[in-house]
């Protein structure tokens, strides 16, 4: 890949939101990771895996010291997401900030010797979110946690930097091809990079409408997804609304017909 590993969304002298897009290698799917620095302090969405980890946090001394990382938010619970979180528990002074829904199943992710050593801190670095989210300060500022729920997880939110104006949409959004540097220029030709992963993905159209009627009151001037590229500007973001309010999705196109019991079982005895 010939751009750099990082790249600018916003920086007034003061604060800055960082992109950083092409630290998955290999086969795995591309994600993006994102900064963001308030003053001293930083806050870092989505972070991914064990894969990420460790170019991830090289990336990050270019812009801060891993001990102003104030927050580690996960939007949802997936591999890609926060996986990693053991080593933000070790190596940073972070709170995880997610779901309630996922407050008891994260500890799963921590091994024996994290759990050792924080003697019995998790849930004191802990910040469950409840279903219509809240703001944490950062900083002078502060960010807003955005309910997402069903988009695609249980307990989804998205996260709104109000000085940038940027909604980190998570996996709403994604794209699993193209330049996820260079915001989408010709909306109709990007849906088919789109189409198919909402589809399957989102759960029904009835909550995609209530997410659109959500966010089309909300001062945003960027949506960035957590995969391919963001949508800049007015008219990029209300195509991107406008497509989702029509999507069928989910339960809305899924084939009784795939619910069969398998021959075998049923004709067993």
């Amino acid at each position: 890949m010939s751009k750099t590993t990082s790249y600018t969304l916003f920086d007034n002298g003061e604060h800055k939101c960082i992109v950083f897009t092409s630290l998955v290698k290999g086969e795995g799917v591309q994600a993006n990771q994102f900064l963001i620095v308030n003053g001293q302090d930083g806050a870092i969405i989505d972070p991914g895996g064990d894969l990420t980890y460790t170019p991830l946090t090289m990336e990050l001394f270019k812009y801060i010291r891993l001990d102003n990382i104030r927050y580690v938010f996960g939007s949802h619970q997936d591999p890609d997401i926060i996986t990693s979180m053991p080593r933000w528990l070790m190596h940073t002074k972070a709170k995880i900030v997610a779901s309630r829904l996922w407050a008891r199943f994260l500890p799963h992710l921590n091994s024996a010797f994290t759990m050792d050593k924080m003697e019995g801190e998790w849930f004191e670095r802990l910040i469950e979110l409840p279903d219509e989210g809240l703001s944490l300060p950062l900083g002078q500022s502060e960010l807003f946690s955005i309910p997402a729920h069903f988009l695609h997880s249980v307990g989804n939110f998205q996260f709104y930097d109000p000085i940038s104006k940027v909604l980190f949409s998570g996996d709403l959004g994604a794209s699993l091809s193209g330049d996820p540097q260079t915001p989408v220029q010709n909306f109709q030709a990007h849906i088919p990079h789109m189409k198919s992963f909402h589809q399957r993905y989102m759960c029904s159209n009835r909550v995609l409408r209530y997410w659109v009627d959500m966010v089309k009151d909300m001062d945003i001037e960027m949506i960035v997804p957590q995969h391919g590229a963001p949508f800049a500007g007015r008219e990029s973001i209300e195509q991107l609304l406008d497509w989702l309010w029509d999507l069928p999705c989910g339960v809305d196109i899924m084939d009784k017909n795939i619910f069969r019991c398998p021959e075998k079982i049923a004709t067993m005895g």
